[in-house]
C-alpha cells in the first residue's frame, strides 16, 4: 500500500489549500482513512476521518474550516483547508486502516493506522 500526498504550500493566514492523497493497493471508499498532522516539535494530531460510509468527523481546532472528501474514481482522498491560521502550520499525513469502513471506525489515534503517506508540508504565515 502506497499513500502518497500533494498540494501543501506557503499561504497567508485567512487562505485556503487542498489537500489530496492517492491511493494504491487500497480501496480508499472501503477502509477507515484520515488526516494527521505534525506541527514542529509537537506531536501528531488527528485532523479528520470518515467515521462511516459518508459521516465524517473533525478535531476541534479545524471544525468549521476543513472539510473531508474523496473520490472513489481516482481513489483519492482530499482536505480542504479554509480560513487557514498561522496554528496550522504543520506537516500533514494521510492515514489508512486494514479496518473496513463498513465495521466503523476508531477515534483519530495515529495507532488505529496501518499505511501512512510521507506528508506534505503547510506554512501558514500572519
Amino acid at each position: 500500500v502506497q499513500l502518497v500526498e500533494s498540494g501543501g504550500g506557503s499561504v497567508q493566514s485567512g487562505g485556503s489549500l487542498k489537500l489530496s492523497c492517492a491511493s494504491s493497493r487500497l480501496t480508499i471508499r472501503a477502509h477507515c482513512v484520515a488526516w494527521f498532522r505534525q506541527p514542529p516539535g509537537k506531536e501528531r494530531e488527528g485532523v479528520a476521518r470518515f467515521l462511516r460510509a459518508n459521516k465524517s468527523t473533525y478535531g476541534d481546532s479545524v471544525k468549521g474550516r476543513f472539510t473531508i472528501s474523496e473520490d472513489n474514481v481516482q481513489n483519492t482522498l482530499f482536505l480542504q483547508m479554509n480560513s487557514l491560521e498561522p496554528e496550522d502550520t504543520a506537516m500533514y499525513l494521510c492515514a489508512a486502516s486494514l479496518r473496513k469502513r463498513s465495521a466503523g471506525c476508531a477515534q483519530l489515534r495515529a495507532d488505529d493506522y496501518d499505511y501512512w503517506g510521507q506528508g506534505t508540508q503547510v506554512t501558514v504565515s500572519s
